[in-house]
């Protein structure tokens, strides 16, 4: 283990303290906590020391994510949302867009990534938004739904058609042209800053395209979701281990019938399946980073399982939860109503369940052949 993980832990249990359900409450982060997080390079994890990042593999940074995301959701959804960014930006970047831009995500500013529309969210042929080249600039038109951390967006990494193929571009949220109208009231992960971005017109340099356009859609997409599952699914397993631990404090301690709530073999149940889905949620995205980090060609189909396995276990798991502490766990900012209410939107961000059924599918018909 590295010796930044411990640390970094730390400091995210300090600045967190005990404001998660405040945030959840206000539908806010402060700004400054974000930024405070990302001079210390640990919303991006993964990026290179060379670019001002502490150089983590995929499962270190798989255990920062699990951990934040046991303290609060939102705030793990700034990290997802800014390693989708760098880690774009790595992959499709080049030389001279990697040393501009990646040393910005770690040096404080924020990131959001654009690709999901009002009609097109896994089915990425429905995109409509047009990045057009225009002599030394490119033109930006479109509309983007759901945007994660948008609201508090330094720099919008958007997808789009650009010609018969797509790209990806960098565009600043105060560029002429970028309005970003927060979503109200989502029901999970409340503070993340999602919004709607609209992009009217928006004129940028040639140099915000990222490795000058012209890459297959589907692929450009697939790189930033590949990314965004592997951290949803870490995410996850920071919402059971917290489900867990409260549930089974709660059930440790109140008494019913003269027994205590653990006691009662239907309680026990529901104890038992919790402790059982944050063990299989953690050893599938073991295995799935393992197989990141080794960039084993396996990579793309252990992150599908490793976001199906977690998202469906943390959702049923949050429920269970919130049955062991009825009341006390019904309230508005309890750490298991939020886990109940965050875990839900983890079934559908990144690819919803029936999509990574069908991707599971399609594998498990293509390994019999």
């Amino acid at each position: 283990m590295p010796e930044w993980l411990d640390a970094a832990r730390e400091g995210v249990t300090d600045l967190v303290g005990d404001q998660a359900g405040e945030w959840d409450l206000e539908g806010l982060l402060p700004v400054e906590t974000l930024r405070t997080l990302g001079k210390q390079g640990l919303l991006c994890a993964e990026v290179p020391v060379e670019y001002g990042g502490v150089g983590g593999s995929s499962a270190d940074s798989g255990a920062l994510t699990a951990h934040t995301g046991g303290l609060c959701s939102s705030l793990r959804s700034v990290m997802t949302s800014q390693g989708m960014a760098a880690w774009t930006i790595q992959r499709l970047g080049d030389t001279r867009q990697r040393q501009e831009y990646l040393p910005r995500l770690t040096g404080g500013e924020l990131a959001a990534v654009a690709f999901s529309e009002r009609e097109a969210g896994s089915d990425v042929a429905a995109l409509t938004t047009e990045i057009r080249a225009d002599g030394d600039t490119v033109v930006v038109d479109g509309h983007k739904t759901w945007t994660t951390v948008a609201r508090y967006a330094d720099l919008i990494v958007v997808f789009g058609r650009y010609g018969n193929e797509g790209a990806a571009v960098v565009v600043p949220a105060e560029t002429p042209g970028v309005t970003v109208r927060p979503v109200p009231n989502p029901s999970g992960c409340r503070a993340a800053g999602h919004a709607d971005v609209d992009l009217d017109a928006v004129r940028l340099p040639r140099g915000a395209l990222l490795g000058g356009g012209g890459q297959q859609l589907q692929l450009l997409v697939t790189t930033a979701l590949a990314y965004g599952r592997m951290s949803v699914a870490w995410g996850c397993v920071g919402i059971l281990r917290a489900c867990l631990a409260a549930a089974a404090s709660h059930a440790g301690t109140r008494r019913q019938f003269g027994h205590a709530l653990a006691e009662h073999q239907l309680v026990a149940r529901h104890l038992a399946e919790l402790l059982a889905a944050e063990q299989a949620a953690t050893r599938v995205c073991e295995h799935a980073s393992r197989r990141w980090d080794d960039r084993s060609p396996e990579m793309v189909i252990a992150t599908v399982l490793a976001k199906y396995v977690a998202s469906t276990e943390a959702a049923r798991g949050a429920a269970a939860a919130v049955q062991v502490l009825a009341s006390a766990g019904a309230r508005d900012g309890h750490v298991v109503a939020r886990a109940y209410r965050d875990a839900k939107l983890m079934e559908l961000i990144e690819g919803s369940t029936e999509i990574c059924q069908l991707i599971l599918a399609r594998h498990a018909v293509a390994q019999s052949h």
